[in-house]
């Protein structure tokens, strides 16, 4: 073959550059890879999902209310502490300022006596910040008259006392730190729980939100069932020890008539008397009578009215009309006074839910109770067994 031929491709076909064609080619292919490798979109959740959630995160939110109370109690008490101690400190102070000025008095007499022109140990030792320290070192105190030991010795008594005091105010100071920043916490994870809640409400369509209140609805009829059934039960009950008291010419029952049980035990064993029983009863008259008032009031989380509530702080708001003073959290409120059985409620009681305790309502006979729901709700009558039940609380 001659030299100065060109050599020919295989096939007869020239080569060309494919540089452009391949990279195309290889962006496609990382393209479909990305595609193929991301994680799929999650579902949508269904309205059943939709409510349990949203149920939780009321929950969570009403549990966070019950801290951010006990933070805001705990702000308030811590404050009120921490003034005192202040108020305390600035009199030691003066105090303290008073009896400087005194040894000070002393002191100016001292030189203007002391021929030698310059300060007499006794002086020295008066206008010493700390007095007994000097004297351990020049044992002058031997030198001091009788007053003014006195003095030396007040100012020592308001320099300890003024010291404890300023130490108290410091811790007081950081404890009144502490519960500013549990109460920030506790409203921020209100806020949280709740704009989540929000969120999901929100992406429902029309036709979901009517789904939803359906299923709402049907929760409530459930509940209200339950309730029908422990009236049903709770009647033949009565009518039962009603028969058998006339059967044996016993007396008449003394019990408070609330449709739940005789009223008459108190869940431990033992009886309560009539007078007791009926003083309860009178507290318990205006207790309702104020719940009820305030049906269709809103529940705002952290409220206690007059305007709105949260469910302790109507439970608190009711109870402090009968001259009884409920302590602001769920917590503290399920232990005053004495506990007794569901059987055994009757109107006043108050009623706690869940196993956290962190929701309330007033007991009003027949399985019903009123309360302050949840966000977006007004306080309103509805079944006990709405909820899963904690116990039972008769405050007074």
């Amino acid at each position: 073959m001659a030299s100065h031929r060109k050599q020919r491709t295989r096939a007869g076909i020239r080569a060309y550059p494919v540089v452009g064609i391949t990279t195309a080619a290889l962006s496609c292919v990382v393209l479909l890879s990305q595609s193929a490798n991301a994680a799929p979109s999650a579902p949508k959740p269904s309205v059943e999902e939709v409510q349990k959630k949203v149920d939780s995160l009321y929950h969570q939110a009403g549990v966070a209310t019950q801290k951010y109370n006990a933070a805001r109690e705990s702000t308030a008490a811590q404050r009120e502490t921490a003034d005192d101690l202040l108020d305390e400190v600035a009199e030691r102070t003066e105090k303290l300022n008073a009896a400087r000025h005194k040894l000070g008095g002393y002191a100016a007499a001292q030189y203007r006596s002391n021929t030698s022109g310059g300060l007499s140990d006794a002086a020295t030792l008066l206008l010493a910040d700390d007095p007994q320290g000097y004297f351990e070192h020049t044992h002058v105190m031997s030198r001091l008259t009788e007053r003014q030991q006195k003095t030396v010795d007040a100012y020592e008594a308001e320099r300890s006392s003024a010291r404890k005091k300023r130490a108290e105010a410091e811790k007081s100071l950081k404890s009144l730190t502490d519960a500013q920043a549990d109460l920030k916490s506790s409203k921020q994870d209100v806020q949280d729980k709740l704009s989540e809640a929000r969120g999901l409400l929100e992406k429902l369509t029309a036709e979901e939100k009517k789904r939803l209140a359906a299923l709402e609805k049907k929760k409530q009829e459930a509940a209200e069932r339950k309730a029908e059934e422990s009236r049903k039960k709770q009647a033949a009950e009565e009518k039962k020890r009603a028969e058998e008291k006339k059967g044996t010419g016993a007396g008449t029952d003394t019990g408070s008539g609330s449709g739940t049980g005789s009223g008459s035990s108190t869940g431990g064993g033992g009886g309560t008397s009539a007078g007791s029983t009926a003083g309860y009863s009178a507290k318990a008259k205006k207790v309702i009578a104020f719940a009820r008032s305030q049906i269709g009031k809103p529940y705002v989380w952290g409220a206690s009215g007059p305007g709105s509530y949260d469910c302790s702080g109507l439970t608190q708001a009711a109870w402090k009309t009968a001259g009884v003073d409920l302590p602001r959290t769920t917590w503290d409120q399920v232990e005053v006074g004495q506990r007794v059985s569901i059987d055994n409620a009757v109107p006043g009681d108050l009623v706690f839910f869940y196993d956290d305790i962190s929701h309330v309502g007033i007991y009003i006979g027949g399985g019903q109770m009123i309360h302050a729901p949840k966000p977006g709700a007004n306080v309103r009558v509805e079944s006990i067994y709405y909820m899963p039940l904690y116990g039972v609380a008769r405050p007074a």
